[in-house]
Parts: C-alpha cells; structure tokens; sequence
C-alpha cells in the first residue's frame, strides 16, 4: 500500500464576493465560538462545514455558576468588521499547519457536505460491555417510596422561585413559609416531600400562625447541604446512582449538564459520564446522577427543548471518563458529486484499510493563535510568552469586545483596565487578567493557575497532538503503508520495537507512535531522531519532559496510526428537498415518526454512512479519508462558499 499525498479538494463550489458578505454575519459567530477549546477528552467531533441556518452561538461551559447576564451577551451578534468571513479566516490554520497531510487510500476525492443540518450528524455511545447506547424507553422504574405526581404540582410559581433563592442563598431569609389552603394531613405531606425532593438542603417542618397552617422550608445543614443530596431520604434498597440515556439536539454535553443542574437545583458535579460528545449534532449518551429519583428526571421531558432522558435504571455506581469502548455514527453528507465507483472505491477502502490516527482541527483552534503555540511556551516555562500569547491582539474571527480587550492590554499592560473592556468574564482572557489583578504582573504561574485545570491542560495536550501528527506525517511518507523494523507495537500496556526477525508478524494496524513524555519510548530509525530534533526546534529536551510544575509535566502515551472503524455500512439516497431528514432517529422512532419517503430519481444525492470508532479518534478524520478534502474551516471559507445548486 502506497501512502497518497494531499490534496485539497473543494467541498463545494467558490461564491463571489457578494455571496460572502450576506452571510458574513451568522457564521462569523459560529467561527468564534469553534475557536475556543475542544474537548478534553478526545472524543472531539468536528464540523466540516457549516451552513447559516440551525447556527447558535455557542457557549464555553464553566465549571462555575454562570449568570443569565453573562450567556445572553455571548449569544448576542457583537458589532463585526466589515471585512469577509473569507478574509477573517485567512489567518486561520489549514491542515498542513498542523501536520495532517497525507492520505492511505488511491481513489479520487469528491466533494460534499457534512452537518448541512445538525441533525445529519448522529452519534451513539458504546459503553464499556460493548452495548450501543439507544434511547427508547421513557417508562420509569416502579418504586413504592416515589412520591406522588401532584408533588411536582403543589408548588406555585412563586413558592418555587423563592425556595429556590433560599436554597441558593440568594437572600437574606433564614426561612420560607408556605400557607397550607386546603389544610388536610395528606396535602401537608405532600408539600413536605415537594420541598425536599425539589430542593435538596431544605427540611420542613409545621408551624400554626394565626390559626393558619404554613410549612416553613429552611436550611438544615449551611451551605454544604446543597453540595450533598440528602442520604437519609435515600431508600437503602435502591442503588445510589440514577443512570439514564441523555437524547440531545445541538447542544454540548456540559452545555445539557448545566441546564439539567439548574432544573433541578443541585450542583453540576453531581452528575457523571463517560465522555463529552459535541454539539453540532444529534447524540445519545449515558449519564448517571448521584440521588436523583428517575421520576424527577422523566418530569424534565415536559419542560426540556432540545433533550429527551429515558432507559432510567438504578446502579450502585456512578460512570467515569474513559470507560466507554467508543462511539457510533451516522452521517449524511448531502450533496455529494462522485461517481457511484469513486464511492464505492472510497468506502471500501475506509472500511478494509482505515484512515491515518491524526488529531482533527478542533484540537487546535481555529484563530491566528493556534492552542499548540501556548502549550509550547507553558512547557518552556516562558510564561511571559504565555501571557502575550492569551492576551495579545490578533488578527482574524474575534468578537468585538474581545478585541477592545487586547487593544486595551497591548495599550497599558493594566489588567484592571483590560478586564473593564470584558463583560463575559469566564472567558480565558477574563480568568487569565482577573488572575493577573489578584497575584500581579510578577506572578504569571499564579494567575495563570486560576483558569480551570482542564482547559489549561488542553494547551500542552494540544502540543503533544501537534508533534504527533507531524511525526505521523514523515512516518508514512519515510516508510509507507508496512511495518517496519524500529516502529513500535503495544503489548499489554508495554510498547516494544518490532525487531528485524519479527517484522513479518505486524502490519501498519498494529503499529503505535508515542505522544512526547517522560515514560515513552521513541520508534528505533529515522523517525526516533526527528522527534528529537523537532523538539529541540521548540527548545524542548524530549530527555527531560518533566516540569517543574506537575501539571505542566507529559507522561506521554501511545497512539495507533491507522484506525479501521468497524461496522462500516453506507448507502447512496436521492432527495430534492434540503431540509427533510434522510434516516429516523432514537426519538423519531419513540414517536412513532415514519421513515422520509425519498424520490428515486431526485435533484441531489446523499452519501448516508455509519461507522464505529474507539475513543479519542476522529470522525472528521474518517470522513477527511473518504472525501480527500482539507477540514479546516480556513480552507472551506478561502475555495466554497455556497451550496452546490
């Protein structure tokens, strides 16, 4: 097998200039929110190409409450630059920035589009015992200790906003008291276990005032009973843990996790998954929730847009990151111009050989400062560089007040005056110069420390995928499609070199390259040294990759460079009209929605695919293979920018 060279192939036709100010506008916020971090986790699903309609700005979801305030001015259009898309990308990355810039397969690229809808993009978890994830169960377990259906009715409006507040602490009350109208025991009671079941942290107890009866909700622990859901309303049979299928539309994991939280007023963090899935897309995920009753949960269907909670069960066990086994999906791309033997050439190859491991664009950013730059300069322990980097005016997609900021900062070097120019402060630039303004200007180890871990973590990540896939890139080009003496293989956990004797025993499938740390080991020939000598060109030692703060410290790991996704299956549809759904989802079937009736002869053509990959790979990096086209949105927004007519 012969490794192929890239070659950029236009996803769809060039519009003219007029074309690309009328929808300037819509996709450059779309642009600015997919500039900010990816997913941590690695089970990154990326946009090929977007189109204006279904577009919403995206939130970055915080770790910490978030203020109404906060999330309208980052959903708002903020004042743009009249300059193109097109030319606001021109400072973007291209894939051969980022060392993704060879092929495996021989077919002719064609072109076509991914994510035309949201809903053209599905994904389903593979949980750890192999099972795909599917919602198609809305019944919820039988349990004699649930309390009634009027618990969830009892409550006014009123009385629901201001238990909440003294919940939240949000006033000063020490207590709520609630009239009993119809003064019987059972209405009493009722009111009782609506309080504690809504509002975890509040007891209740029975007052007579004026000859009225009133429940009074008050704090029962501080404030560290709303942290803790209460144990002793916990029935000991039943397990701990609520697990259910979270169904979503266009909405990230963390994004459904926080409305979730807020809905039933508890803390985020007492919920749990196994990976984070993407937005743009339709996908169906396992989540468990520590004492939450599924008949709270199922009530969330009534008031939720855009999410659907089923398949509720009861475990002993809460879910943890990485214990999935992967993830499955179905993907239209519409629009498609190849010939039915280019397709069929296409997806044979992806399912017999596979496509090249490579880390997609959303690892990188999508700005004229890429994430891998700032993971550089914190493993130098150049953090004067960091800083600029983060905070320095840039060219390309920014939202306005975003760049007032940097002009601020590159003006006076005040954090204080910087941060007045920034009115959504959970934004990096805002953690980063509030953090600034509380250590000084002496201590950029500090303030840098008050960003949250994981998105700090992302920038040397970042890094670590940057030389990956360039190393990957000359692996292939110096050697081809074969094993070869020096590559390295896993066994076990254990990474080993392929001797001369053995190499007949291995093909590229089995063949690993180390991410940089300081317990890999390196391939034995000429790929070995270049790891070498692209880090010395960082001014890195790949002997020494430990740092002197232990975050910032790689370990490393081990990354196959061929992935063949499994259960690979894809038909060709025609269709006349672009907005009718071309397969039935989870919750399509739950409602009983029949299949769309499609013409046999029709003005367009759909690729419907579906495939299987392990955790922390790609898709756009399979449909890249398929496709032989460029993902970058600066490639897509420089050679098409209209729909194929």
């Amino acid at each position: 097998m012969e490794a192929v060279e890239m070659n950029s192939v236009s996803l769809k036709r060039p519009r003219s200039e007029d074309d690309v100010a009328n929808a300037d506008e819509i996709k450059r916020q779309k642009i600015l929110e997919k500039s900010k971090a990816g997913n941590d986790s690695g089970e990154s699903i990326e946009t090929i190409t977007e189109q204006p309609k279904d577009l919403k700005s995206e939130i970055i979801p915080n770790e910490e409450s978030e203020e109404q305030e906060e999330e309208d001015l980052e959903d708002s259009d903020e004042d743009g630059d009249p300059e193109s898309f097109a030319d606001m990308m021109k400072h973007g990355l291209t894939e051969s920035d980022v060392g993704i810039t060879k092929f495996v397969s021989s077919h002719k690229g064609f072109s076509g589009i991914l994510k035309e809808r949201y809903s053209d993009f599905v994904v389903h978890e593979i949980g750890k015992d192999g099972r795909v994830s599917h919602l198609d169960d809305f019944s919820v377990p039988v349990d004699d200790e649930d309390p009634s259906e009027e618990t969830f009715t009892v409550l006014s409006d009123e009385d629901k906003q201001r238990l909440e507040e003294l919940q939240l602490f949000k006033n000063k009350e020490t207590s709520v008291a609630i009239e009993v109208i119809e003064d019987t025991k059972e209405k009493r009671t009722i009111i009782h276990q609506a309080v504690k079941s809504l509002f975890p942290g509040l007891e209740t107890k029975t007052e007579d005032r004026d000859g009225k009866k009133y429940i009074i909700a008050y704090h029962a622990a501080g404030k560290k009973a709303l942290a803790n859901p209460r144990k002793h309303s916990w029935p000991k049979s039943r397990g701990s843990y609520c697990h259910f299928i979270l169904y979503k539309e266009n909405k990230d994991t963390m994004d459904a996790i926080n409305v979730l939280s807020k809905f039933l007023r508890v803390k985020p963090n007492i919920f749990s998954y196994m990976g984070t899935k993407d937005k743009r897309a339709i996908t169906v995920q396992e989540i468990a929730v520590l004492r939450i009753t599924a008949q709270r949960l199922a009530h969330l269907n009534k008031c939720l847009m855009n999410f659907k909670l089923g398949n509720f069960s009861y475990k002993n066990h809460p879910l943890k990151l990485g214990e999935l086994q992967g993830n499955h999906f179905t993907v239209v791309l519409r629009n498609i111009t190849g010939t039915d033997d280019q397709i069929e050439q296409a997806m044979h190859s992806l399912r017999e050989i596979g496509f090249i491991n490579y880390y997609g664009m959303q690892r990188f950013g999508t700005t004229a400062v890429p994430t891998y730059q700032i993971g550089r300069a914190i493993l130098q322990n150049n953090w004067n560089e960091v800083m600029d980097l983060i905070l320095k005016p840039r060219p390309g997609a920014e939202k306005g007040y975003l760049v007032k900021c940097r002009e601020e900062w590159a003006k006076t070097k005040d954090p204080a005056a910087a941060l007045k120019k920034l009115p959504v402060k959970r934004c990096v630039e805002g953690q980063l110069l509030r953090g600034l303004l509380k250590y000084g200007m002496k201590n950029i180890i500090s303030a840098f420390g008050i960003i949250p871990r994981n998105n700090r973590l992302m920038y040397i990540h970042s890094y670590q995928s940057y030389v990956w896939n360039n190393m990957v890139s000359k692996r292939i080009e110096e050697y081809g499609l074969r094993a070869v003496p020096g590559d390295l293989i896993l066994k076990g956990a254990t990474a080993v070199h392929i001797e001369e004797g053995d190499v007949d025993n291995y093909t590229i499938h089995d063949v690993v390259m180390p991410l940089p740390g300081f317990d890999v080991i390196y391939p034995k020939h000429k790929i070995g040294e270049a790891y070498k000598e692209m880090l010395v060109t960082d001014n890195l030692d790949i002997n020494n990759m430990r740092h002197k703060i232990r975050d910032y410290s790689l370990s490393g790991a081990y990354r196959k460079i061929i992935i063949r996704p499994q259960n690979v299956n894809w038909e060709v549809v025609a269709y006349d009209d672009p907005k009718i759904p071309l397969f039935t989802t989870d919750l399509d079937k739950l409602e009983g929605k029949p299949l769309p009736v499609l013409p046999t002869d029709g003005k367009f053509r759909a690729l419907k695919m579906e495939f299987s990959l392990p955790p922390s790979t790609y898709a756009t990096m399979a449909i890249r293979e398929v496709l032989k086209m460029d993902t970058s949105i600066k490639n897509q927004t420089q050679l098409n920018t209209t729909w194929l007519r």
